[in-house]
């Protein structure tokens, strides 16, 4: 019931490599190994990504043309596919001016050669792997890094799929955050020390753009939303969520027309909102006069966040922007990327409840996701609607942004969403469970200097957001 937002395609820069001494020797090898070349284009089709692709490169020249070229086509990744030996002159230009990252391709046609009949001709044909150490050691010596090395078949090869899949997952995040536009809004709730952040030093860090919003911006066109609008907003709430009647806490309730119409207007406000502001994402705090027209829209928001957060649009509250970051990487690996922390331990079954009462990403919940209406925010100014739930059962990862003294840090762990209940409290809560333990997990987890806030999401893809890590030049850790 909710439509993503359309995004750009991520753009892989391809360039296979040769030693052109071997074409007038080997008559037909050259157009042999394009045909390998076109086998890994027609793969990287799958995979939803632009290719830029620049044939051979077996010269010297011809390297620096593609190293020019890459970089003015705004490439995400550069795939070097190593068809055949090559001397690592043709790869250097490419490695020294490269400032995004570089992934070395290995696939070879046949597994193995057919040893009674085979001839320099044929192994020069799967010779994919012979010029790789060369090349890593010449980035070396260049003072650059490769980012990965993928070796394997041409034919029938998932793991090695697997990771080029990867690769061309990375290429979307990185091209993403490209010129993003992560908005803050308001203040950093008082006191909370670990929430503050330069946007300076997450522009120059990330490759994106912090526009400074106030409160009044929206609440102009909250103020302007329509009737009409009101309605064609609280019929999509009350499809996508269940308002139960209330359980055992005594601040919930069943949601009350009141919270509908006020969630409802909020919603259709940020829609505007963030078209009009052509925001990637927005972070957001705000304490306001008590019973003000301003206090009561931003306590409404929760519900209209947690659909954008589904639409590909991440929002989080508590002015937390390196969450918010950690949540849109989380959105482009197809993950998910809640707003969360660490509730109670259940020591009976080495699980922690991990969640918020915030906006979340509800096309990852386990089940239809519930809306109670809140007499009050703990800790927080106002009341309101309130989504709960918890995500789907399954592989989960976890993943916050922090800072130290020389930059920002990702911190990164897997675990496990285990099926069973969560308190009816109108907050999300998953049952996480982190083997073999998840009390030394947690402790391991908050020695890594952590903020209290991460994003929450499907699937075991830590490694991944390492090497996104890497390519960012940002510190990592997975717990």
């Amino acid at each position: 019931m909710i439509e993503r937002i359309k995004t750009e395609k991520a753009k892989i820069a391809l360039f296979g490599v040769g030693h052109a001494v071997y074409w007038d020797q080997f008559e037909g090898l050259k157009e042999k190994l394009l045909g390998y070349h076109e086998e890994l284009k027609r793969m990287l089709a799958e995979f939803s990504v632009d290719v830029c692709d620049y044939g051979m490169v077996d010269s010297n020249t011809r390297a620096y043309e593609v190293s020019r070229a890459a970089k003015a086509d705004g490439a995400d990744v550069i795939f070097c596919n190593m068809l055949t030996y090559a001397t690592s002159s043709v790869f250097a230009p490419v490695i020294k001016e490269a400032d995004v990252p570089v992934v070395l391709i290995a696939l070879q046609p046949k597994s193995h050669l057919d040893y009674n009949s085979a001839n320099t001709r044929e192994q020069l044909e799967n010779d994919c792997i012979c010029s790789m150490p060369e090349f890593t050691g010449v980035a070396v010596r260049m003072g650059k890094k490769i980012s990965d090395v993928i070796i394997g078949k041409l034919y029938g090869d998932e793991k090695a799929k697997a990771g080029i899949r990867e690769w061309c997952d990375i290429a979307g995040v990185l091209h993403g955050l490209r010129g993003a536009r992560f908005g803050l809004m308001g203040h950093v709730l008082e006191s909370m020390y670990d929430m503050h952040a330069d946007p300076t030093a997450v522009s120059s860090a990330f490759n994106v753009h912090v526009p400074l919003l106030e409160i009044e911006d929206i609440f102009k066109i909250y103020s302007a939303v329509t009737e009409a609008e009101v309605c064609a907003k609280k019929e999509q709430i009350l499809k996508l969520f269940d308002t139960p009647d209330p359980v055992s806490d005594p601040i919930t309730e069943k949601l009350t027309e009141k919270d509908l119409e006020s969630a409802a207007r909020s919603a259709a406000a940020l829609d505007q909102f963030v078209e009009e502001y052509r925001l990637t994402g927005l972070a957001y705090y705000y304490n306001g006069l008590e019973n003000s027209p301003m206090r009561s829209m931003v306590s409404s928001f929760i519900a209209g966040n947690s659909i954008l957060n589904a639409r590909g649009i991440p929002m989080c509250g508590e002015f937390d922007i390196k969450t918010l970051i950690a949540m849109f990487i989380m959105d482009r690996l197809g993950m998910g990327g809640s707003f969360a922390e660490f509730h109670p331990i259940d020591f009976n079954d080495n699980i922690i409840l991990v969640g918020h009462d915030g906006p979340h990403h509800i096309a990852v919940a386990e089940g239809k996701p519930v809306l109670r209406s809140l007499k009050k925010f703990h800790g927080k100014p106002g009341s309101g609607a309130s989504v709960e739930f918890k995500l789907k059962d399954g592989p989960i990862t976890i993943f916050g942004i922090t800072q130290t003294m020389n930059g920002f840090k990702f911190v990164i762990g897997e675990g496990e969403s285990k099926h069973g209940p969560i308190p009816p409290t109108g907050n999300t809560n998953t049952r996480g469970c982190f083997p073999p333990d998840t009390l030394d997990f947690v402790k391991r987890w908050a020695m890594e200097g952590p903020t209290h806030h991460f994003a929450l999401g499907i699937g075991h893809r830590a490694e991944t957001i390492r090497k996104i890590a890497e390519a960012l030049g940002v510190e990592w850790a997975v717990v």
